[in-house]
């Protein structure tokens, strides 16, 4: 009995000992907490006086007579700047020059430009816009727009700078890869006015469809390109120098070639925040063989688009390393009239493997260069055994000076020529209607890209008829 009540007195001491290290083990939690708030709330009390005293002194001090709100304006434009390429403040001016762009027609250039490593540069030129027709190319980065350098000039207001009333010049200087010194170009502002879809064909079996850019329009584009024409085996996406677009319409185009799983993520700070959207089977086209075609020039919605397609492993990828745009912007207005705001990065795109966009890019599966195709040196003067002994006949008579020959030669060209020019002159308004939507050999021989697309897809659609 002794030995029982030993047992529940020391059971007793022991819960009360334990009880107590909890209540004391709580207390000091509690303590460690209340700590934490004042420290974080004694750092940030700490921080904006540092803050509000540096704004007195420059005030007070600096050579010039700066007035106060002109002060807290550099210093949230500094601020935005050192977050990160895309955030940026926007007075009064530029929130209005913002307001144009979205909502009302603007005289421009048709480039689409971005911070790289603090320079300028431009994402791509929009296909048959000024820009694009004076030559301006993807990877180009601005020195100057007109007089203006472009040093620590913020994004939107280069923006600013190059827009302007239709037909009026706009000197940019550039420096380009490749180049030994920087080149002045001219370009003429115009309206804006963007077809974003192309649709071709390449032989009888290839579907090629070009997309400059996503509007709102592109998804019903491509929709119709697709159901318009029932013979093709495979299609070519070609989205280089893309610089991109909605959202929205990034999901729709690739839901067309996907059937079922994640294309897009979206994730800000809080993973409450997070955004999936995933592909439906109702709305895919076609699974035809894909290839898509991308470059330096390819950003953001074009990166969604190829990054998800190589991830589901629904497309190869076909030429250079893109741009690396993958983040989330929105403009919050910072003032109760509403004529001054933040742009402000809260969210990064992922694609379906996790991967992200942002600063990295998207790589091909297969690298390719622009330029001419490479053709076999000297393929026009090869022949063939049964032509041979003729070829040489021909060479002979050049030599010897045979008259009768060369004037059978010569007569017998002429009527050939005679009938061919004829027979070309008669057809060449059918043959020019057909040739604008049809990419021809002679046209893959210009664009090694595309002639590489084209080869790798034409395997394809050998495989997926076996």
């Amino acid at each position: 009995m002794k030995n029982i009540l030993l047992s529940f007195l020391l059971l007793f001491v022991f819960t009360t000992v334990d009880s107590a290290a909890d209540t004391k083990n709580l207390e000091i939690k509690s303590d460690l907490e209340k700590q934490s708030v004042i420290d974080v709330t004694k750092t940030r009390f700490e921080s904006l006086s540092k803050l509000t005293k540096v704004i007195g002194t420059v005030e007070k001090y600096y050579v010039d007579d700066i007035k106060l709100e002109e002060i807290i304006n550099k210093a949230l434009k500094g601020l935005m700047q050192e977050l990160d390429a895309h955030s940026t403040y926007m007075d009064k001016k530029y929130f209005k020059e913002m307001q144009i762009q979205t909502d009302g027609e603007f005289g421009g250039l048709g480039i689409t430009v971005g911070m790289r490593d603090g320079a300028l540069t431009v994402i791509s030129p929009i296909d048959d816009t000024p820009a694009y027709k004076a030559g301006i190319k993807a990877g180009d980065i601005i020195l100057k727009i007109d007089e203006t350098s472009t040093l620590n000039v913020t994004l939107d207001e280069a923006v600013g700078l190059m827009r302007g009333k239709p037909k009026t010049p706009i000197v940019l200087t550039i420096v380009r890869k490749g180049e030994n010194k920087p080149l002045s170009i001219e370009v003429i502002r115009d309206i804006i006015k963007i077809q974003s879809v192309y649709a071709k064909t390449i032989g009888k079996d290839i579907l090629y469809l070009r997309v400059t850019s996503f509007d709102k329009k592109v998804a019903e584009g491509l929709k119709k390109a697709i159901l318009g024409n029932k013979t093709f085996k495979g299609v070519i996406l070609d989205l280089r120098n893309n610089p991109g677009g909605l959202l929205t319409q990034a999901i729709d185009v690739t839901d067309l070639f996907v059937s079922s799983g994640v294309i897009v993520s979206q994730k800000g700070r809080d993973e409450s925040s997070e955004e999936r959207f995933s592909a439906k089977s109702s709305t895919t086209l076609t699974k035809a063989p894909l290839v898509v075609l991308v470059n330096g020039g390819s950003a953001s919605a074009s990166e969604i688009v190829s990054g998800a397609l190589q991830d589901h492993k629904r497309a190869i990828l076909v030429g250079e390393k893109t741009f690396g745009k993958g983040s989330v912007q929105v403009v919050l207005p910072i003032n109760e009239e509403k004529t001054e705001g933040i742009k402000l990065t809260i969210a990064k795109y992922y694609l379906p493997s996790g991967r992200t966009i942002q600063a990295t890019g998207i790589t091909p599966d297969i690298i390719s260069y622009p330029g001419n195709a490479t053709q076999e040196p000297d393929a026009d003067f090869k022949i063939k055994e049964a032509d041979l002994k003729k070829h040489l006949e021909s060479e002979l008579e050049k030599v010897d000076g045979n008259d009768k020959l060369k004037t059978k030669t010569t007569t017998k060209t002429t009527t050939k020529t005679t009938t061919k020019t004829t027979t070309k002159t008669t057809t060449k308004p059918k043959e020019d209607k057909k040739i604008s939507d049809v990419i021809t050999a002679e046209d893959l021989l210009k664009d090694n890209q595309l002639k590489t697309g084209v080869d790798i897809l034409k395997s394809l659609i050998i495989i997926e008829n076996k």
